[in-house]
């Protein structure tokens, strides 16, 4: 019997997706959650084989649970589905060790051939956004991203500073660098241009 939780912020969609999955006869869904930080606190509590989970949510993106789970529950495997075929989300998706990444508008039985194969040790990534994604070269560092995420949510360099335990003249560095790097006029432009390629 495979665990799954089911990780997806529109109540419509995550009901749907667990009504179709509960059809199957090796599944149990064990839990719902609206975002990444309700999953991870319910995974004290649950026992998981599988994660599936959208990317973009508010509070914690599907990605940024990934990137936990990858640390914390090696043990369980993290799947993505999601509308948004950036290839920036999938490079960062597999170098968290995601082991599946769906569009939500592939068929059923597609998603549920995807955990038989992940069951049996395989990744499952669409041909398309595979070759998608070799194409696509992220030229920003970590710190850089993490800042210019943070920009890009209407913060001052200060509170960047503040909330990465830098200097300010750091990130002002980390700042300048990503929107050389991304030919961007300012760093509301840079987190524009790298949040479109599913960099941030």
């Amino acid at each position: 019997m495979m665990k799954i939780l089911v990780v997806e912020d529109q109540a419509l969609v995550r009901g749907a997706i667990c009504s179709l999955l509960s059809l199957e006869d090796d599944v149990q869904i064990v839990g719902q959650a609206e975002n990444g930080q309700v999953a991870l606190n319910m995974l004290a509590d649950l026992e998981v084989d599988y994660i599936l989970t959208d990317i973009e949510m508010p509070i914690m993106s599907g990605l940024e649970l990934a990137e936990i789970v990858h640390e914390k529950y090696s043990h369980i495997n993290v799947m993505i589905m999601t509308t948004f075929s950036k290839s920036g989300y999938i490079k960062r998706a597999m170098a968290l060790g995601v082991k599946a990444f769906v569009l939500k508008e592939a068929p059923t039985e597609y998603l549920v051939n995807a955990f038989t194969k992940v069951k049996n040790g395989e990744r499952v990534i669409d041909p398309e956004l595979a070759l998608m994604a070799l194409d696509d070269n992220d030229p920003l560092s970590n710190k850089e991203r993490k800042a210019i995420k943070l920009a890009g949510d209407g913060l001052k360099t200060e509170e960047i500073a503040q909330t990465l335990f830098l200097s300010k003249g750091t990130v002002r560095n980390y700042l300048s660098e990503a929107i050389s790097k991304l030919n961007a006029t300012n760093r509301v432009d840079a987190a524009r241009i790298a949040k479109q390629k599913g960099w941030i």
